[in-house]
């Protein structure tokens, strides 16, 4: 018969203490835990985020563009005053005969700009604003598809805590009553340090998932930009609904019209092409015309006078620059036609990967799990009144642990694979 003294009761001790520890640690988490829904983040998500009000200047800011290349060039005043002349300072007035003393030159020049610069100067800067949209709409894409996935992955850690918490309190109840069996000298000490071992490694489980929680919330937090010391945590149904999955083309035929990425490809594509035209414009040489005025200077004593002047193009016919705006449009054809295929085989994986996870959720699982369950009650019955060996418990109770984390883990990916096709589809096509 084994002896029992106090320094063998110092781990039950130990292991009641942290738990009562993190009792009052979950307590204060609760306390201070704000829950929202997936609906709920991403309208504070939309409300506060820095990146996207930062998008959203550069948006107004290419808008403005637009107005100031609608803008014509403003006129250029010229002018030549006398200053001095025959010994006199500002020799104006008027001669004996009456005519006028002294001269000036007035002239006003208004730069013509031909070939449709204007136009294509226009055309330019709204697609660039449509660039700046395009833009805007893949930073809110990739922070919206990083938030549903710290949202499910966040639930899954917090539903996988739950569960080992579950079995620990169930473990430490029956190492309370071991532990008497133990004084009682009716059981093998190696039995219930077996137990305190399989304790412990759950208390361990618990430690490094609760990292991950940590990790996982400060990610949504600063996509949320909430900095008070509060806990954020899901709300979630309590089941999770089978999708309804359109069909693979026309998975791929909405990508290509609402996919960010893609359609930023194709207006860099048409502002390429649009500089290539503006370019080309620039061979023809703009006009510019001013009316002038010249007092006492010329062969009449008031005159008049039209100005015109345009450079000749004879040495520099923008050939260097025309030049590379057509590499740059096909250079650009290149990257978009590489986007069009990423995009393809993206909504393609996504689409098998997500086939192949609701095959995974039917109901035939469904019912497995709960039928495991109430198996589990009746293996912990049944070991509390003897009826079974501490090792088929330990198997029991191991196997049912991995089953429960294969369910969550399963039910997280469901989740992720509709946020995953969504994401590259560029729109909520997939509930």
């Amino acid at each position: 018969m084994l002896n029992f003294n106090a320094s063998q009761s110092r781990p039950i001790w130990l292991v009641l203490f942290f738990i009562y520890c993190i009792s009052i640690n979950t307590s204060a988490q609760q306390k201070d835990t704000i829950r929202f829904s997936l609906p709920e983040m991403e309208k504070r998500f939309l409300d506060s985020n820095f990146l996207l009000l930062a998008a959203h200047y550069n948006v107004d800011a290419q808008k403005a563009l637009i107005e100031q290349a609608r803008l014509w060039d403003n006129p250029v005043l010229n002018t030549d005053q006398v200053i001095a002349g025959d010994g006199k300072f500002f020799p104006y007035g008027k001669n004996a005969d009456g005519s006028f003393n002294g001269q000036y030159y007035i002239q006003v020049q208004q730069l013509i700009r031909t070939a449709g610069k204007r136009g294509k100067l226009i055309n330019m800067a709204t697609t660039n604003a449509k660039l700046s949209e395009w833009q805007l709409a893949d930073v809110l894409r990739n922070l919206r598809y990083q938030l549903q996935s710290d949202y499910y992955t966040l639930s899954q850690q917090m539903n996988t805590v739950a569960l080992y918490k579950g079995q620990l309190t169930r473990l430490n109840d029956l190492l309370t009553g071991m532990q008497a069996q133990l004084n009682a000298g009716n059981i093998a000490q190696k039995d219930f340090l077996r137990l305190q071992a399989l304790v412990i490694a759950l208390q361990q489980d618990i430690t490094e998932m609760e990292k991950s929680i940590t990790d996982t919330e400060n990610d949504l937090k600063t996509i949320l930009q909430i900095k008070e010391t509060v806990f954020v945590a899901p709300r979630q149904p309590d089941n999770v609904q089978l999708p309804q999955i359109p069909e693979q083309q026309v998975l791929i035929e909405t990508a290509k019209k609402s996919n960010p990425y893609y359609q930023l490809q194709i207006a860099q594509t048409l502002f390429q092409e649009q500089n290539l035209a503006y370019q080309k414009s620039l061979r023809v040489p703009d006009i510019t015309l001013g009316p002038n005025f010249d007092r006492n200077s010329n062969y009449a004593p008031n005159y008049v006078g039209l100005g015109i002047s345009l450079p000749l193009p004879i040495l520099n016919k923008n050939q260097g620059n025309i030049k590379s705006a057509a590499f740059g449009v096909k250079q650009q054809q290149a990257i978009t036609g590489n986007a069009e295929t990423e995009l393809v085989n993206n909504v393609s994986n996504a689409y098998q990967k997500l086939l192949l996870t609701i095959r995974q959720q039917n109901e035939k699982q469904q019912s497995f799990y709960d039928d495991y369950t109430k198996m589990y009650a009746n293996i912990l019955y049944s070991y509390r009144n003897k009826q079974i060996s501490l090792l088929e418990f330990l198997d029991f109770f191991n196997d049912y642990t991995d089953a429960r984390q294969r369910l969550l883990l399963q039910q997280l990916n469901l989740q992720l694979a509709k946020a995953e096709i969504n994401y590259h589809t560029g729109t909520d096509i997939v509930k």
